[in-house]
């Protein structure tokens, strides 16, 4: 299986993880590549930065049999935006692709204005990069921080609402075409009907474009977040029952091109001051075996487990194997975590 959507955590993180006991759990679940996201501290936003970076993975890559790739951060800074392209052609595939961040989350990274946005993807345009661009889709404008009530997560969905994604996706989708971008849009961890609609209607009229949803929005709403035990709280939200079902569906028919975790660890007491991410290589797992449950074929299983993750990306051709002891494997990733978000049942 492949992870195309992890945030290790490490330097000024290892309080919540190294990326030596990520690429640890990721062996346990059966993961044989990840994909890590730029917003690390130190951000991957330069080369010293993610030459670094790689150079870490590499005991723990050859320890544990795990492929590691990053995602280069962009900034609005059309230079660095510039040398990020040039990167990516030098180091591909382990710098996997370029990640744009709509609106500010873990990390602060977000180009949260249409000028932004349209000037960083006029740069990769002009500089025909033809690669993966990996999108964080939500409109900071439409955020209603005051809705949100620390005593109760399921109030984070209304503070950063359902129509801030299809808003970001349908903005993006625009902006790409009037800047005649070359390349690939991934829209990651979508989670509404209405983004999951727009991206189809793009791939309908020709766009290269897709999307991956993580286990949380398949399987769970905002009313699981109301069990405050479960620090059920990241950026996206969980969603409405219908978009929760809607994703799930998706999954199954092939509206959504793949699986990625978001694994996003933090320590219990960031968790009890409101950080937003979870540790997800076990609600991949659990995801997994409500889709087999669900009686969908092993093709489509493997093409969203990692297959359609190598087309999408270029990657060589290889197989992808799915864990026939997801309950065992499933069990030793959560007790590699200090809170159990996803129950198996």
């Amino acid at each position: 299986m492949i992870d195309p959507h992890v945030h290790l955590r490490d330097w000024a993180q290892k309080d919540k993880e190294t990326v030596a006991h990520g690429l640890y759990a990721a062996h346990l679940a059966g993961i044989t590549r990840v994909f890590d996201m730029p917003n690390t501290s130190m951000c991957l936003t330069d080369r010293d930065a993610v030459i670094s970076r790689l150079a870490l993975a590499s005991p723990s890559v050859k320890k544990y049999g795990v492929a590691y790739h990053v995602f280069l951060g962009l900034t609005s800074d059309c230079s660095q935006v510039e040398q990020m392209c040039r990167l990516h052609g030098e180091l591909f595939p382990l710098a996997i692709g370029l990640k744009m961040f709509l609106a500010h989350s873990t990390g602060n990274m977000g180009l949260v204005t249409e000028d932004e946005q349209r000037k960083v993807m006029q740069v990769l345009s002009d500089c025909c990069y033809s690669g993966v661009l990996a999108l964080h889709a939500e409109c900071e404008a439409l955020n209603k921080p005051s809705l949100y009530d620390p005593s109760d997560y399921s109030t984070h969905s209304f503070a950063r609402p359902a129509e801030g994604e299809a808003f970001a996706v349908e903005q993006i989708i625009r902006i790409a075409k009037q800047t005649g971008f070359k390349g690939h849009l991934h829209v990651c961890h979508i989670s509404t009907k209405a983004a999951v609609q727009l991206v189809e209607k793009a791939k309908e009229e020709g766009m290269r474009i897709s999307s991956g949803a993580t286990a949380h929005h398949a399987l769970l709403s905002l009313q699981d977040a109301k069990d405050r035990e479960r620090y059920l709280k990241m950026n996206p939200p969980l969603r409405t029952e219908e978009d929760r079902a809607f994703i799930f569906s998706s999954l199954m028919d092939g509206k959504i091109d793949y699986v990625e975790s978001d694994h996003a660890p933090h320590t219990i007491a960031d968790k009890q001051s409101g950080a937003s991410g979870i540790p997800g290589f076990a609600g991949s797992l659990l995801l997994l075996k409500r889709l087999k449950d669900a009686k969908v074929a092993d093709d489509r299983l493997k093409a969203l487990f990692g297959g359609n993750v190598l087309k999408i990306f270029s990657l060589d051709d290889e197989p992808v194997f799915l864990p026939k002891d997801i309950e065992h494997r499933f069990h030793l990733v959560d007790n590699e975590y200090p809170f159990h978000p996803f129950l198996w049942s």
